[in-house]
């Protein structure tokens, strides 16, 4: 697999020279100065690129263009929908003309990802991120008081969430909050309780088979040019896999991932495979969808979570070996896909070291959640040995 690393651009404290080091050879990055509906213009796309380059790497993934609301929503106002089903396509024939052929994508409502801590303690001094349904049932029902959130938590749970809501001072609120809305694009504008629940509120009428329905129509329009330019587009699976928020979650099993296919047949249209996020459920075999999923796999997250024993609803970032993930497994069922797309005169998997435990110097260090330097170091050394291993036995 093509070992590559998430890069924030040049704002990111991580240098292209750091990464480099790590041992990198691929760049998953994207042009997030451009928000979602606009066209990413070829200059800027070149710009960044030839910036990578300079740096003796390759822009290997776009992570991602962003699908706006609009098109996930399915807006009544058609001309902005049209819009910005535009702007995406256009991006697409201008990454083309750069040599950019991979991009991953979401079609998450609302939150790319949450988790209700940034930064848990771990026995061994770092830190990791983590979930917890107690504190996010905190925010739904008394920070947000979010319309018939009670129907969906558990009594005792209910229970408490109040005790620990009247446990928190205004500190422990805000910071609750924040790291939800950490996973939210525009986060940076610093969103009140009542201002997210005004961005909620404009998907109240929306369930999953009209969001379904949705990301069929914007695959029946994006699939045709990515077949045409020869790209590889790879939707990534909800994290959490499941609903938050009352929001509708379509990519989150096996099921949902045969639909994603078959909404839109063609080898453009595929996965991007994230170990992290579908191992959060306990039903998802993914060993068994790796195998199933293979040909379609156009790029790989791997990372690993740990379910609470006794609260399997809330998980943990795990190191990349450990968790409820059989990482080895999992990578053998590249690797041997790997092998058939070498005989077939296929392309490469690019695989990155999704998040990290933060450790060392990221301790001290600024940086985006999940994204610390030496954490995800770690991991890709650790993923990289498992790979070599792996491709020596089969």
């Amino acid at each position: 697999m093509e070992q590559s690393w998430r890069w924030f651009g040049p704002e990111d404290p991580i240098a292209l020279s750091d990464i480099r080091q790590a041992g990198a050879t691929g760049i998953v990055t994207a042009l997030h100065e451009y928000a979602p509906g606009e066209v990413w213009p070829v200059e800027a796309i070149r710009a960044r690129r030839d910036m990578i380059e300079a740096a003796g790497l390759r822009w290997a993934v776009v992570e991602s263009i962003p699908v706006s609301e609009a098109i996930k929503r399915g807006d009544d106002h058609l001309e902005a929908r049209s819009r910005d089903l535009e702007a995406w396509q256009r991006t697409l024939e201008n990454l083309t003309a750069c040599g950019i052929d991979t991009v991953c994508y979401n079609f998450m409502p609302v939150l790319d990802w949450t988790r209700t801590e940034l930064a848990r303690p771990l026995d061994d001094g770092g830190t990791a991120l983590r979930f917890d349904r107690t504190d996010f049932a905190v925010l739904e029902l008394f920070l947000l008081a979010r319309k018939g959130a009670e129907q969906e938590y558990e009594k005792w749970r209910i229970e408490a969430a109040r005790q620990r809501f009247a446990a928190m001072d205004e500190a422990d609120r805000r910071r609750l909050l924040d790291n939800v809305l950490a996973g939210l694009p525009g986060a940076a504008e610093h969103y009140t309780a009542e201002g997210f629940a005004g961005v909620l509120a404009a998907w109240q009428e929306i369930d999953e088979a009209m969001l379904r329905e949705h990301l069929a129509t914007f695959l029946r329009s994006v699939v045709p040019v990515a077949e045409r330019l020869g790209m590889r587009l790879g939707i990534h699976p909800d994290d959490p896999p499941h609903s938050l928020l009352g929001l509708p979650r379509i990519v989150s099993t096996a099921a949902d991932l045969r639909a994603v296919l078959d909404a839109a047949p063609g080898p453009a249209n595929g996965i991007t495979f994230c170990t992290g996020s579908l191992g959060v459920r306990a039903d998802n075999e993914l060993i068994a969808m790796a195998r199933e999923f293979a040909p379609r796999i156009h790029f790989a997250h791997l990372r690993a979570t740990r379910r609470d024993a006794d609260d399997p609803a809330s998980f943990s970032e795990a190191p990349h070996l450990e968790g409820d993930v059989d990482m080895v497994s999992v990578i053998g069922e590249l690797v041997r896909e790997e092998q058939r797309r070498s005989l077939a005169g296929g392309r490469p998997i690019p695989m990155r070291p999704d998040h990290g435990h933060r450790l060392l110097d990221d301790l001290h260090r600024t940086g985006r959640p999940g994204y610390p330097l030496v954490g995800r170091l770690r991991g890709l050394a650790e993923l990289r040995g498992v790979e070599r291993a792996v491709a020596q036995l089969l």
